[in-house]
């Protein structure tokens, strides 16, 4: 199997659990207990120790493999798409390697439950906010801006009477609307949220 086909295979594997968090942070447009509620829900299929260590498996695969398509495929990309598809891909290896870490320091050094109020800690306190913001918006835009570029080489026949170069254009569209609901919910609609006292420690003003 080669390097371009374990990457396919690995990014279906993260496409799953990534489409449920998406949708869970989409959920916080009904408020921060909503988004927890449904959080709890779904931790039931991905927080196990076999879900865990297979979604591991692929992401460590993904970031791997990422790089090394990034830096064979860098000098030759041509078209808004293929390159769309390299610095994504090499923007979403960053995040990933950056949010697992996080995730695991919350939970295993700071001993929090990595719940709404720990994703949302940087988003919502000034000046964190300034690389939180743009740092997550990317991520998810980056996500679908993958799926778009790779459906515009897949996709060969119109869907709905929509060329297959339209439907890339109507997913990365959908990705970048979906961005904002997400930054809309997760900030209590810009008006920023208030942290729990145990989750003031990540923003600097807990004890």
């Amino acid at each position: 199997m080669n390097l371009k086909k374990i990457h396919y295979l690995s990014g279906i594997t993260i496409s799953i659990f990534v489409g449920l968090h998406i949708f869970n942070h989409l959920y916080s447009l009904l408020g921060a207990n909503a988004h927890i509620e449904l959080m709890n829900s779904l931790r039931v299929v991905y927080r196990n120790i076999i879900a865990e260590i297979l979604l591991l498996l692929a992401v460590a695969i993904q970031i791997v493999s990422g790089i090394k398509l990034f830096f064979k495929k860098r000098k030759t990309a041509s078209g808004f798409f293929d390159k769309l598809q390299i610095w994504s891909g090499f923007y979403l290896a960053f995040f990933f390697l950056f949010h697992i870490s996080a995730i695991f320091f919350g939970r295993l050094i700071l001993n929090l439950d990595t719940n709404f109020y720990f994703g949302v800690a940087g988003l919502n306190s000034f000046p964190l906010n300034l690389f939180f913001i743009p740092y997550y918006g990317l991520a998810i835009i980056s996500f679908f801006g993958h799926i778009s570029a790779v459906h515009s080489k897949r996709m060969k026949r119109n869907l709905f009477g929509i060329r297959p170069v339209k439907q890339s254009y109507l997913i990365l569209s959908i990705g970048i609307l979906l961005t904002l609901g997400i930054l809309y919910g997760l900030t209590n609609g810009f008006k920023g949220v208030e942290l729990p006292k145990e989750y003031q420690i990540m923003v600097g003003t807990g004890h």
